[in-house]
């Protein structure tokens, strides 16, 4: 490696790599503890997260691209890293409506990869994702977006504890009176799920279920589950046809601004 790809190990947090790295204008991927940052000339390109649904699960599970069709582009597409050309080619998924989905996946990741901003464990110099090019951010604007999310959750109920763990009802929660989006996410607590096996389920990004779920915790209606072993499977859950996202907006809104940078 050159001192260009190896200045990154001197930083503590992720953020501060992301940082170097966006400097010296690298191309590759940062591995971190609760996700994988990849890089194309300094600027971010896409960011992974277990702890999110991917692209992949999002477009298939509202129903914007049939899975055989999905899964066609990724045999045929992901050798070359053109997956996302080979959607949009095939005339099965809009070029913009690519961008706005890809836009949310990546900063929903990118929430939970930088909100802890625990320790870089590698950098690949080089890497390229197999989704191919479709919108690249700025790495300050993804750690500004990363910190104005945490700071509205943190508004509305100050535990991120309950991101990542497996949370359940307070006995006598009631969907009810709820707004019909808060009352779709109680209703999928179960003592078993996380927020990220939340919105898998409702076909909906992380940080909106995030939202809701900080709600349902300030309202003393959900809370951390008491620890147990984890169960061999989880049964599939039924998807709604169309997918809730009230944010697009806002993501068309982000879009238009790189734009214009």
């Amino acid at each position: 490696m050159t001192a260009a790809t190896t200045a990154w190990a001197a930083h503590g947090t992720m953020s501060e790599a992301l940082g170097t790295l966006a400097a010296e204008g690298a191309t590759g991927a940062l591995s971190g503890e609760r996700g994988i940052v990849h890089l194309s000339g300094g600027r971010v390109v896409h960011v992974e997260s277990a702890l999110t649904p991917d692209l992949g699960a999002l477009l298939t599970r509202s129903g914007a691209v049939p899975p055989d069709t999905w899964w066609e582009a990724v045999d045929a597409g992901g050798v070359h890293h053109r997956v996302g050309h080979r959607l949009v080619d095939s005339g099965r998924l809009a070029a913009g409506a690519l961008e706005v989905c890809h836009l949310g996946a990546l900063f929903d990741a990118a929430y939970f990869v930088l909100t802890h901003d625990t320790r870089p464990r590698r950098f690949r110099p080089g890497a390229l994702h197999w989704l191919g090019a479709v919108r690249s951010v700025p790495v300050d604007t993804v750690l500004r977006e990363s910190g104005r999310r945490r700071a509205l959750l943190e508004r509305i109920w100050p535990d991120a504890g309950i991101d990542v763990v497996p949370l359940t009802r307070v006995p006598g929660a009631d969907a009810r009176d709820l707004p019909a989006r808060r009352g779709r996410t109680l209703a999928q607590v179960d003592g078993v799920r996380t927020a990220a096996d939340i919105a898998a389920s409702l076909a909906c990004r992380t940080y909106h279920t995030l939202v809701e779920l900080r709600r349902l915790a300030a309202d003393g209606l959900v809370t951390a589950a008491p620890t147990v072993p984890a169960p061999a499977a989880v049964g599939q859950e039924a998807c709604p046809a169309a997918w809730d996202d009230p944010d697009t907006a806002l993501l068309r809104r982000l879009r238009d601004a790189l734009e214009a940078l």
